[in-house]
Parts: C-alpha cells; sequence; structure tokens
C-alpha cells in the first residue's frame, strides 16, 4: 500500500470542500483534496444544482468563481418571470428564472426580509436574484483555482474506506481508486466534505439523523416525537434543449407507486445563458421513501432508477399539459441525485431554529464565521413548508466541529444542524463559506499543531474578512 502525508486531507470535493481545500492552501498548507467522482463541483456539476439561489455570504470564494465564470460567458443572474402563485402564472407548472442582464452579482446577495412567495411578489422580483452557470465550465474554474495555489493535489475517482482514530485525533485514512488504486494518507488535520459526514460516521462520532423531538432543542416547529426516517426530499434535476420542431417525446412505461401519480409537483425551470432549461422537481422522492430504498442491496442504484423514470414521466406530462415546452428535447438527466439530506454529526454547538429565528441581532454566540438568511424550506409529503426570515443568522465554528475529534473540521451538509436548520443551511454558497471558515480555522491551528476547538475565532473571523467574506 502507499503512503501519502499532507497538513490537511479534504474528503470531498463539492462546495464545502472546495472552500477548504482553497482557504487551507492559501494560507501555506500542504492539502490533498480526495474525490470520488471524476470532477469537483459535487452537487452543483453532476447533481445539477446549477444554481445559486439568493443569499446573503457568498461574498468571497463564490464572488471569485462568478466573476471567472461570468467572464467566459458561462454563468449569468437570473431575476424571476413566471410563478404559479402570481396572476398570470396561473398556466405554469411552478417558477420561472429568466437571465437578466440588468442585474450583477451583488443582487444575489439578499433572500430575508419576504412575507413569502405566495404573498410578496414585488418584493421576490425586486429582491430575489441568483446566478446560474454552465457546470463543465464550473468545474474547471475551481479545479484550476486549486492547482494555482501550488499546494493542492486532487486526487478525482478516489475515496476512503476506512479510518484510522488514536484517541480524539483522525490519524489516518485508506484510500481507494475507482482502477484498483490503493494507498493510506496520513495527515495533521481532515475536513469531512462528504455530504452526509461519512468520514465522521466512519471514525465513530455521534450523529443526527431525521426531525427530532420538540423538546431536543426546544423547538417550536419540531414534531413532538421524534421521526428518524422524515428527512427533506430528494430530486433528479434534469435539462432540456432547443428544438427545430415541436413535438412530445414519447414515454409509455409505468411509474409505479408514486406520490406524483395524480398531480405532479412543483418545479422550478432555470435558463441557462445558452437556453438551455434546468428542470428542479420539488421533489421526485419523498426523504422517507429515499431512506426506506436505501435499506435495501443497491439501495441507490435504485432509488436513481426509480428517479428516472420519474424524470421521463414528469417531463412527458410537461409537453402534453404545457404546450411550450413540445419545442425541447430532453437532452441530460443528471448523473446524481440531488440529496438535501441524510446524516449530521453532532457537534460542539448545534445550530437549531431558535438561531434562525434570534438572526443576528439576537444571537449571543460570538464565535460565528458564516451567515445565512435563506428560508426554513422543506420538500416532501412530511414537509413544513416554507418559513422566510426577517434578517440573517450567523453560524458559529462549534457547528463544524464533532464533539469527540479535534483535529477534524465538517464542512458540508451533514455539519452540526438540527433538522430545521439544515433545511436553510443546505445551499451551495454557505457550504462554501462553511468550508472557507474550516479552511482557515485549520490554518490557525496549525501555526502551534493545536486542536480545532483551541483555535482563535477573533483571528479566524478577522481572516475571513480579509478574503472579503461578509460576517454581518
Amino acid at each position: 500500500m502507499d503512503q501519502m502525508n499532507c497538513d490537511v486531507c479534504v474528503i470531498g470535493g463539492g462546495s464545502g470542500g472546495i472552500g477548504a481545500a482553497l482557504a487551507a492552501a492559501r494560507h501555506g498548507l500542504r492539502v490533498t483534496l480526495v474525490e470520488r467522482a471524476d470532477r469537483l463541483g459535487g452537487n452543483a456539476v453532476i447533481g445539477g444544482v446549477h444554481n445559486w439561489e439568493p443569499g446573503v455570504g457568498g461574498t468571497a470564494y463564490p464572488r471569485e468563481i462568478y466573476e471567472r465564470l461570468n467572464a467566459l460567458g458561462a454563468a449569468g443572474v437570473w431575476s424571476f418571470g413566471r410563478h404559479c402563485c402570481w396572476p398570470g402564472g396561473e398556466d405554469f407548472p411552478g417558477g420561472e428564472t429568466v437571465i437578466d442582464p440588468a442585474r450583477g452579482y451583488n443582487d444575489t446577495l439578499r433572500r430575508y426580509g419576504s412575507q413569502g412567495m405566495h404573498l410578496d411578489e414585488e418584493f421576490c422580483r425586486r429582491t430575489w436574484h441568483g446566478v446560474v452557470f454552465e457546470p463543465d465550465a464550473y468545474a474547471k474554474v475551481v479545479e484550476d483555482l486549486l492547482l494555482k495555489t501550488s499546494r493542492c493535489d486532487i486526487l478525482k475517482g478516489w475515496s476512503f474506506t476506512e479510518a484510522q482514530r488514536d484517541g480524539e485525533r483522525l490519524r489516518s485514512l485508506r484510500l481507494v481508486s475507482n482502477n484498483g488504486g490503493d494507498c493510506r494518507i496520513t495527515a495533521r488535520y481532515f475536513v469531512d466534505s462528504t455530504a452526509d459526514a461519512r468520514l465522521c460516521q466512519a471514525a465513530g462520532c455521534e450523529m443526527m439523523q431525521g426531525q427530532e423531538a420538540a423538546a431536543e432543542f426546544g423547538e417550536s416547529a419540531a414534531p413532538l416525537k421524534a421521526r428518524p426516517d422524515d428527512v427533506n426530499g430528494v430530486s433528479l434535476i434534469y435539462r432540456v434543449a432547443p428544438a427545430a420542431q415541436k413535438a412530445i417525446e414519447p414515454f409509455d412505461a409505468p411509474i409505479g407507486d408514486c406520490p406524483w401519480q395524480k398531480h405532479w409537483p412543483f418545479a422550478i425551470i432555470g435558463r441557462y445563458p445558452a437556453g438551455d432549461l434546468n428542470i428542479n422537481m420539488l421533489p421526485t422522492m419523498n426523504g422517507d421513501e429515499f431512506l426506506n430504498i436505501m435499506r435495501s442491496p443497491d439501495g441507490y442504484g435504485k432509488a436513481y432508477e426509480l428517479c428516472t423514470n420519474r424524470v421521463m414521466a414528469h417531463w412527458h406530462w410537461m409537453q402534453n399539459r404545457y404546450p411550450e415546452f413540445q419545442s425541447f428535447r430532453l437532452s441530460w438527466i443528471a448523473p446524481s441525485l440531488g440529496v438535501r439530506e441524510t446524516k449530521r454529526v453532532r457537534g460542539k454547538y448545534v445550530l437549531t431554529q431558535h438561531d434562525l429565528i434570534a438572526g443576528l441581532s439576537g444571537q449571543t454566540n460570538a464565535n460565528i464565521v458564516a451567515i445565512a438568511d435563506h428560508a426554513m424550506d422543506s420538500h416532501g409529503a412530511e414537509s413544513a413548508g416554507i418559513a422566510e426570515l426577517r434578517e440573517p443568522y450567523g453560524i458559529p465554528l462549534g457547528c463544524l466541529l464533532p464533539v469527540s475529534l479535534d483535529n477534524v473540521a465538517v464542512a458540508c451538509r451533514g455539519a452540526s444542524f438540527s433538522h430545521i436548520a439544515a433545511t436553510s443551511c443546505r445551499l451551495s454558497r454557505t457550504m462554501m463559506d462553511l468550508g472557507h471558515a474550516a479552511g482557515i480555522a485549520i490554518a490557525a491551528a496549525a501555526l502551534t499543531d493545536s486542536p480545532l476547538h483551541d483555535a482563535d475565532v477573533s483571528s479566524v473571523r478577522e481572516a475571513l474578512r480579509r478574503d472579503g467574506a461578509s460576517l454581518g
């Protein structure tokens, strides 16, 4: 078995992993970034989430990435077009986003303050703007940024299989490649950016799953009894391209026992700079259904197959019900499911509904390293719906630090959030901001080879601000 070593090993090359690797490398540490897919980007590339929703934060690395993409003609800022909840949009299957040349990146940096999509059309049209980008260009831009540091080695097509732990320190990981490679990597610090905190699970950390009981964190929106299988729904995103002639693509396969047999769900339909459409069913599969399927052999393959079938049925329905879509053809189905929630690690601080409602003006935790303002937003049969926020809230460093490990940071949707908080925190730019904070915290701790929980948070915050990050 080959041996490798570095200062920081980042597992997972999605938004959080990109932020962590870039921050640690730019601050002088030797980094190895491990990604099991054949390209970087995670859900933002292979999951079809080629969209950054409106939201505060996102002022450092996301801005830098956007500017590079925009210069290539591979990104744009969108505004809302039609919406089924607004006058004139009643005969549309959801919400429409369109490229808006009058808007710039700064216009994408606010979500909070709305009464909600159903009640506040004027506010949403004026205030809510986001970013759409081409995934291949995004993957190349982020890889180029990492390689430009000259301190980041990228292992694509690799994943970890086991973790070696010594007390409260993670010592090494065994890595295997898709073509049979095998090595062990030793690092001073690790970042878990595996979406559902698989590294922390392998290291024996305490995990959380599903909806906690109201008594767990005193959250008013939580159920009286815990519902561990009720997680946010799963989407399989697809893309359609303009066609020369109108036609309805055939589909005659049965969709089986599907919650959408009688009425297909709301969809967000976003236009790419080149004119294609990105279609995101909200959701394609309920979270409890997904978890149940995942318990069976080849569960992920079965879930993907079912969702693919539903995507094709949904597109067939769209073309029949709304003739404007007959001018498009199905061109791509994301090779990865858009999974919003699975397991989360219990950290030194658990972000909850209380933090989201209190906002920056009411939070007492001084260790905030990222901010967000997305709604409490869940999808599926057991959805609590959407609750907008009146102001941004902060995410403390303790949310990134597992209780029982002192040299591991978590920068993914599996960080230390309650189920309710996770419905807000899970977005791409927020994950990149958390990765940025994790990389800075590791760089600060590495100066004295200290545990991460001993990092000077004030110096971490100062470094983040120097990098352009907004902390409120």
